[in-house]
């Protein structure tokens, strides 16, 4: 029998109607770029990201004005929403009470420990998980000074205390995070929790990654390790871009580290100078169209017969390039032959019929 891994390991929360952990599948998320004040705005970015693939979404709740508003996208919302509070517990303790299925706190720089208490009781009483999330902006007084701990270890070490006394209250009902920007110390981070803490599930993401390219390539390194590693029990890219740019990143990099696909995978060679088209042009307008499929297939845009349905074979189709014309090809086999100009409608009439 094979060795369960630490993503099988966890003890299970639910967020609304969202299983985290226990062997669940890594849930999506990501947060709202929207001011909370805009409830109607708010609640057409929810749509968008839950159209995208989005599983849960954060809202912050920057301040006593936001609260009403918060209690409002709560209750409309199609996802089960999650309270990103800083510093004022008492805007955490009403989110609780206003619909949030979820809170998000530091309890860093929440203050003294009654303060954090008064969270822990109202979410307690309300029924209502909480993600403990640790930065390595703001870590646990006791941790920021220590010369002889690594940063990896400042932050599981904060998120271990933090982690007791919450248990030590009775709650257990935790999630867990601790992040960086920086790759190698969120990779760190998080084996630590996943050996110190097996039973807690882990929130997993490189803080201020970056735009969309960099934020990209940093989550993808880093996250992609530890999901490899059956380390993460939701994920959220953090890009400085359209919040829906996150969910398909996360969604893309689900699928490429074997874990969940939503929509079907493009495979396309690099091109070189035996190519007759012009691939990069047809692979994106492919691209395009498949955003729109909710199949877990596998299309191949190739460049030439040397990468058609040799090295694409097990693509459930695919076409390959050659003489003005395309081989049309399922798992290997070829199964007809059309125009350039056709190539993109073939290809959608064919996984139509997969």
């Amino acid at each position: 029998m094979a060795e369960k891994t630490a993503r099988e390991l966890t003890r299970q929360v639910v967020v609304g109607n969202v299983p985290i952990g226990g062997g669940a599948p890594v849930v999506v998320q990501s947060m709202l770029s929207t001011s909370t004040l805009d409830v109607e705005g708010s609640l057409a970015q929810i749509t968008a990201l839950a159209d995208a693939g989005c599983e849960l979404v954060r809202v912050a709740i920057p301040s006593r004005e936001a609260l009403e508003d918060f209690g409002h996208i709560c209750r409309r919302s199609s996802l089960p929403v999650i309270a990103d509070v800083h510093f004022d517990h008492r805007l955490a303790v009403e989110a609780v009470a206003l619909g949030a299925a979820k809170l998000r706190i530091n309890p860093g720089n929440i203050g003294a420990w009654d303060k954090v208490d008064a969270i822990i009781d109202a979410a307690g009483a309300g029924g209502v998980p909480i993600r403990i999330g640790v930065n390595a902006g703001s870590l646990s007084a006791s941790f920021v000074e220590r010369s002889d701990l690594s940063q990896p270890e400042k932050l599981a070490g904060s998120a271990l205390e933090y982690v007791a006394h919450f248990e030590s209250r009775g709650f257990c009902d935790m999630v867990l995070s601790a992040k960086a920007h920086d790759v190698r110390t969120t990779v760190e981070a998080h084996r630590l929790l996943a050996r110190e803490l097996p039973h807690i599930p882990l929130h997993i993401g490189v803080t201020e990654a970056g735009t969309f390219l960099q934020g990209t390539v940093k989550s993808a390194a880093g996250l992609g390790v530890l999901l490899l590693e059956g380390i993460g029990d939701t994920l959220r890219i953090s890009l400085t871009a359209d919040p829906t740019e996150e969910v398909r990143v996360a969604w893309e990099l689900l699928a490429a580290c074997g874990l969940r696909r939503r929509s079907p995978e493009l495979i396309s060679c690099p091109t070189c100078g035996r190519c007759q088209v012009d691939l990069i042009a047809l692979a994106e307008e492919v691209e395009v169209q498949l955003r729109l499929i909710r199949k877990p297939v596998s299309v191949a845009v190739m460049g030439c017969v040397v990468n058609g349905p040799g090295e694409a074979r097990y693509a459930d189709v695919g076409v390959a390039f050659g003489g003005g014309k395309a081989a049309l090809f399922s798992k290997g086999e070829i199964i007809a032959t059309v125009d350039e100009s056709q190539v993109v409608e073939a290809l959608l009439r064919e996984i139509e019929r997969l």
